[in-house]
């Protein structure tokens, strides 16, 4: 079971997107899917720039794990307007075991790939990847 899951491929459009996102802010968040069958990492939906929060946690499906990157734009206490890349791993207490364990175990590899996330979190349900935790980490 870990073998198999550990040897998820990562998608070459993942790392594109999450390029465009990090440099050139084409996008305010990605979210990301396993696809088993074909054993792979693989972009499920892009966030316009123009969208929110709210339309963020609203594609994170309520049973399914998935995994995503979220552009957070912020003011600092000295009133300057900062950026970080956080890195989701969303997984549901509703979601299928297998579901929860081949995310878990792919999780790490995944992320190298992504060069440049600067806060991770792991989050059961939305109360654990509000705004204002991702706030409190962002200092």
């Amino acid at each position: 079971m870990a073998n198999a899951a550990s040897g998820m491929a990562v998608h070459d459009d993942c790392k594109l997107k999450f390029l465009e996102l990090k440099a050139k802010r084409t996008h305010r968040f990605i979210v990301f899917k396993i696809e088993e069958k074909q054993k792979q990492v693989i972009v499920e939906k892009l966030g316009k720039p123009t969208e929110s929060y709210e339309d963020f946690t609203a594609s994170l499906p309520a049973n399914e794990c998935r995994y995503a990157v979220y552009d957070f734009d912020y003011v600092t206490d000295e009133n300057c307007q900062k950026s970080r890349i956080v890195f989701v791993a969303w997984s549901p207490d509703t979601s299928r075991v297998r579901s929860k364990m081949i995310y878990a175990s792919s999780k790490d590899r995944f992320k190298r790939e992504l060069d440049g996330i600067q806060i991770e979190l792991q989050a059961t349900d939305p109360t654990e990847m509000g705004l204002d935790v991702i706030r409190s980490r962002s200092n």
